[in-house]
């Protein structure tokens, strides 16, 4: 177990690096100068020669990357050009912000998920298979952004039952997960996040049971007169590891690809942080929101790989 975990980490590494590259070439493929925004109207090209030397973008884009990835790797990500404030210090509020509803929606995708996909695979073809399967399918179709506008005009302006946007009305400084005054702000989004991992897990639940319940092993256990319950428990231990699997991506795109989501509710996390970083050309702030995120996921699937082998020891010799 433990030699499997050192290599899952040591295969980590390398991947890591080629995300840091990736990160810090995306953001030069775009149309623009970053430094355009800080640069007076009435600048000389003295001025502008220094503003561009004082952020390093005098460098060729080689030197540009191994500086970056040199104060990256001691915690420091750069300072934000609109901002003027630490890059992590912005990433890491933002973050919490965007995990706080994220952990919450796949918590309530998962668990729902997780049981109608199991039920499903166990009754297939009669109503509650149809059931789930509809859920998955409108899960999966419809997109997430669409959902939460559609939300915000039947609950927030028809209704008036929920708020439309922010994270409170004193801000996310002082948010309570306690007080349902500001509780009511995270419902629509947790909402619209839960939609896609819901649809995906159902539907990724259903397949992996069913396929372990049509196997011949199953059919012994009957055959031996186990009870039907305890055979959905084997079936289910045996499909854990590829559930897991899809659960730990759709974790993944939660935190990583919530940009839509959160521009829709002006929650302020990782995803609106990096809009507003690509609408003002901040390339500090933009690199090191894309390497958080892209870590995040990394180090996810590394997590979601070792629960696997804790589930079911094998897979750790494969």
């Amino acid at each position: 177990m433990w030699i499997y975990a050192l290599h899952r980490l040591l295969y980590a590494i390398p991947i890591a690096l080629g995300v840091s590259v990736i990160c810090f070439a995306l953001v030069y493929l775009a149309p623009g100068d970053p430094v355009q925004s800080l640069i007076p109207a009435d600048a000389t090209e003295e001025d502008i020669a220094a503003i561009k030397r004082l952020y390093g973008f005098d460098k060729p884009l080689v030197f540009q990357y191994f500086d970056w990835l040199g104060r990256a790797l001691t915690g420091d990500l750069g300072t934000s050009l609109q901002t003027n404030r630490p890059v992590l210090e912005d990433v890491t509020r933002a973050f919490a912000n965007t995990l706080a509803i994220a952990l919450i929606a796949v918590t309530l995708a998962f668990a729902v998920a997780f049981t109608l996909g199991t039920l499903a695979a166990y009754n297939v073809g009669r109503p509650i298979d149809r059931i789930a399967t509809s859920i998955s399918t409108v899960g999966v179709s419809v997109p997430n952004y669409w959902m939460g506008i559609v939300l915000v005009i039947v609950f927030a302006v028809n209704l008036r039952w929920l708020p439309a946007t922010g994270m409170g009305a004193t801000g996310s400084e002082n948010f309570d997960w306690l007080d349902w005054d500001s509780l009511k702000y995270a419902v629509l989004p947790v909402v619209t996040m839960a939609m896609i991992p819901l649809g995906v897990v159902t539907r990724s639940t259903r397949s992996a049971v069913a396929d372990i319940l049509s196997q011949d092993f199953v059919q012994v256990l009957r055959a031996k007169g186990l009870s039907n319950t305890r055979i959905l428990v084997h079936a289910v231990k045996n499909a854990l590891p590829q559930i897991l699997a899809v659960m730990g991506l759709q974790l993944g795109y939660l935190i990583g690809g919530s940009i839509l989501i959160e521009t829709v509710f002006t929650w302020p996390g990782t995803g609106l942080l990096m809009s507003k970083a690509i609408l003002t050309r901040d390339i500090p702030l933009l690199q090191g929101t894309i390497l958080f995120l892209a870590l995040t996921f990394v180090l996810i699937n590394l997590i979601v790989d070792l629960l696997q082998t804790l589930v079911d020891p094998r897979m750790s010799r494969a």
